[in-house]
């Protein structure tokens, strides 16, 4: 898992880091530093981990899957925990699925899990790096694409202590069809699926999916085709503030850029 050293505490229940598991970690590495002029270091867990700095501040984790680990090439978010062990129990108790962990990495304790309907996402019990989503070059935004958001947010609640109005921990509401996640006042998760009462789309393959910001689109899609990616048309993104598109890395893992 390519899991940040410990420096600083993260709210319980937030996204804290973001990671792409992937079966080429030096391919990784080629293309997203010639689309997202990312440049890499070392990660402190091995050879098998490297972080993604840009403007001299850490991004993301790019780790390379085990052959033993039947886990698709993805992007996956983590989300701060007090008890790995604890929210493990959750997770198995709501009928969710918890593949690696929880394991000791460095000075913290890390899991990846997958919800009910399937998507892939991590847990991290310990301090992490100075990160937030909406900050920086961090991505904009962590989006779930499921078929039922209503029953996704409860069970993400129930496991993560998302609630509405509660302090200390993220907080939710439901607008528009879609359940927004926010740490204070900046949105950090949003949760797309069927609205309330509907059926579930079963075409839908639920996943969580990462928005990384980018000044010139029209250059990053450009960029990605070149190193051997796949890229859908450039559009407007939901909120009208800005344009988007999701690209396809060269081992499959899929993220979105969209303009600041």
């Amino acid at each position: 898992m390519s899991v940040i050293m410990p420096a600083t505490a993260a709210i319980g229940g937030a996204p804290c880091w973001v990671s792409l598991m992937t079966h080429d970690l030096p391919g990784a590495e080629k293309f997203y530093g010639e689309v997202l002029g990312w440049s890499f270091r070392p990660g402190k867990m091995g050879a098998e981990f490297s972080i993604a700095i840009a403007e001299g501040q850490p991004v993301a984790g790019i780790g390379l899957l085990p052959p033993s680990w039947r886990i698709p090439v993805a992007w996956t978010p983590y989300f701060a925990v007090d008890s790995a062990n604890e929210t493990a129990a959750r997770i198995r108790e709501r009928g969710a699925t918890l593949a690696v962990g929880p394991l000791e990495l460095g000075k913290g304790r890390a899991a990846l899990a997958a919800d009910r309907d399937g998507a892939v996402f991590g847990l991290w019990e310990g301090q992490t790096l100075s990160w937030a989503v909406g900050e920086g070059e961090a991505p904009m935004c962590l989006e779930l694409r499921t078929r039922d958001a209503f029953d996704a947010a409860i069970f993400y609640g129930e496991v993560f202590g998302w609630a509405p109005d509660q302090p200390g921990g993220c907080d939710i509401t439901y607008e528009h069809d879609e359940v927004i996640v926010r740490d204070g006042a900046q949105t950090v998760a949003a949760l797309r699926g069927g609205a309330v009462e509907a059926a579930p789309d079963p075409h839908v393959r639920p996943r969580w999916h990462v928005y990384f910001p980018v000044h010139d689109i029209e250059r990053v899609t450009e960029a990605a085709v070149a190193a051997g990616g796949f890229v859908l048309p450039v559009t407007p993104m939901v909120d009208g503030s800005g344009c988007q598109a999701v690209i396809r890395d060269p081992q499959g893992g899929l993220f979105t850029v969209a303009t600041t």
